[in-house]
């Protein structure tokens, strides 16, 4: 059991310092909550401008239950929350700043463990992130999908299908009244995106990490079980003495890329894993993605890869049941938070509904993971998820259209006379790291309206930025080093031949090396990168890292501990 020799530190002492200590902290709380009771912090990220974690106030509060019944003291610590829809310039330009906060606070104030409340896209990664390199116990309970939404008789789901009827639209096959009307719908209880985009996917990936009391994951926000399970995270981290780094091992993380593949997850939880691997010192690197994880199958039949979401996704078996069909590629030394070994708890999981969650034996399709590429265009990598692409355009080749930043594609995309056709490949740069700042959602480039008003519905786009996890199409995404950076991309030219060859990991522009190397930024694209003055993005746009190692900055990458070594009065 967790012990309160930490927050001893604090509050065990006679003199002046422990009496500060304690007598501030009596408003309420017992007088044996400081006889060595571990005091355990709730890191909540409930925010009103974090709509999907919106209810963590009322899941701290089973929480705090679970932890008092093991003896422990809960207390709120509400954290850094990250908001993805409403968080401008893009929610990822604060992941780490998130991720640093949260560890200081945790290293700073007197908590012997911590439980981990978190739901929207960059709060799971920036909570482990932390919890990585303060290595207190700890524990992730997740917030849980939505319920399915439902505009005139059909299912929506929320990213994915914002994409869709956006583009349907634009193309002119569905009213602007309609597409408006839809908005009441998408959204019908509280909770994160119901698609398998980034939320869902870092929440199932936490658990394969084994850092969620394993079947906790994907259940349902409005889901009393999600209560019920946030009472038992309380009591297991005042019970356990497992650290973040006895548990996200190096198997961990296989077995993790295992999962992300079988469930056709979110190509941002590349970047993610790398830069939790990074604070805890475990050797992952982008190729180990592709080594592991592209030849697993696709069995779970969810948008953005398929058609179901994630009520029907935790009614036919969750994500044990997934794990169980490919129990033979996960490696079984992988501990999780409950000191059982992950596959321990796969002989009970069952398929209960086979048109969306798909057996081993016939999977929705094959060797759906994860494919990184490299090339003159990408010499430090990109990635594609095929899953969600079209299987016609995974080798192809066409003239590039460039755009220098998001306000170029903005202004000329619907251009009339914008000289495009469907073997265009649409390149957008500047949306790197560094050159956004952030690396923004913005990959999978809208079509130009004159093609959609044909029917094209897909057409390759590279970008050195990000898509949404909802989001799908034949996107090349990540390409390293970015264009802010000096990258190969930064000096592709309207016209020039690119080549796409999924197969053969192969993304080239069609320009001998001496020219490449010749070429200079064009002007348009230099204006195009940030260049903040002050504040947090200076500091990230001067310390952040590529894609390729996790985007975090490079003074954060590694760990601390828990140790605080002076006092404070």
């Amino acid at each position: 059991m967790v012990n309160g020799e930490r927050s001893g530190h604090w509050y065990g002492g006679d003199d002046r310092n422990g009496y500060i200590h304690r007598a501030w902290m009596r408003r309420g709380i017992p007088e044996d909550a400081f006889d060595g009771r571990p005091h355990i912090a709730i890191a909540n990220t409930a925010s009103d401008l974090t709509p999907c974690n919106a209810h963590f106030n009322e899941v701290a509060e089973h929480v705090k239950h679970g932890i008092y019944e093991a003896g422990g003291i809960p207390l709120n610590m509400p954290v850094v929350s990250l908001g993805e829809t409403n968080l401008r310039p893009t929610a990822m330009l604060f992941r780490n700043m998130m991720a640093m906060a949260t560890e200081e606070m945790l290293r700073a104030n007197p908590v012997d463990a911590v439980v981990l409340l978190g739901g929207c896209d960059k709060t799971v990664p920036a909570l482990l992130m932390a919890a990585a390199s303060v290595n207190l116990p700890a524990v992730l309970v997740p917030g849980g999908p939505m319920l399915t939404g439902t505009f005139r008789g059909r299912p929506l789901g929320c990213g994915t299908d914002v994409w869709r009827l956006s583009e349907e639209t634009r193309g002119g096959t569905l009213s602007e009244r309609d597409f408006l009307r839809s908005e009441a719908s998408m959204i019908r209880s509280k909770g994160h995106c119901n698609t398998m985009g980034t939320a869902s996917t870092m929440s199932l990936l936490a658990e394969s990490l084994g850092m969620i009391t394993p079947g906790l994951a994907g259940v349902p926000a409005a889901d009393a079980r999600l209560l019920a399970g946030a009472h038992e995270a309380g009591r297991l981290v005042a019970r356990t003495t497992l650290r973040p780094r006895d548990v996200m091992t190096r198997a961990s993380f296989h077995n993790a890329i295992v999962a992300l593949a079988a469930l056709g997850g979110s190509t941002n939880a590349v970047v993610h894993l790398l830069a939790l691997a990074g604070r805890l010192g475990v050797d992952l690197s982008l190729d180990d993605f592709d080594r592991i994880g592209s030849a697993v199958p696709l069995l779970v039949n969810l948008q953005p890869s398929g058609e179901y979401l994630m009520e029907d996704f935790h009614r036919a078996g969750g994500l044990l049941a997934v794990l169980r069909e490919v129990r033979h590629l996960l490696d079984d030394s992988a501990l999780t938070i409950t000191g059982q070994p992950l596959v321990a708890y796969l002989d009970e999981p069952r398929i209960y509904d086979p048109a969306v969650l798909r057996s081993f034996a016939e999977p929705l399709q094959e060797a759906a993971g994860i494919a990184v590429l490299r090339g003159n265009l990408a010499p430090g990598g990109a990635v594609i998820k095929p899953s969600a692409a079209t299987p016609a355009l995974l080798q192809h080749r066409g003239r590039a259209l460039v755009f220098d930043s998001v306000e170029d594609l903005h202004a000329r995309i619907d251009d009339p006379l914008l000289e495009v056709d469907a073997d265009t490949v649409l390149v957008l740069r500047g949306c790197g790291p560094k050159g956004y700042p952030g690396m923004p959602e913005v990959a999978n480039l809208p079509l130009p309206q004159k093609l959609l008003r044909a029917g094209v519905r897909d057409m390759v786009r590279v970008c050195d930025g990000r898509m949404s996890g909802t989001a799908y199409g034949t996107v090349v995404l990540h390409v390293t080093p970015e264009a802010a950076l000096g990258g190969p991309l930064a000096k592709v030219r309207t016209g020039d031949w690119i080549t796409l060859d999924v197969a053969a990991r192969r993304l080239d522009v069609e320009l001998d090396e001496a020219e490449l190397s010749a070429r200079e930024i064009s002007d348009a694209a230099v204006a195009g990168f940030a260049s903040p003055a002050r504040g947090w993005e200076r500091l990230y746009v001067d310390h952040v890292t590529q894609a390729d190692t996790g985007a975090d900055l490079d003074f954060l990458v590694g760990a601390s501990g828990d140790g605080v070594g002076r006092e404070s009065h």
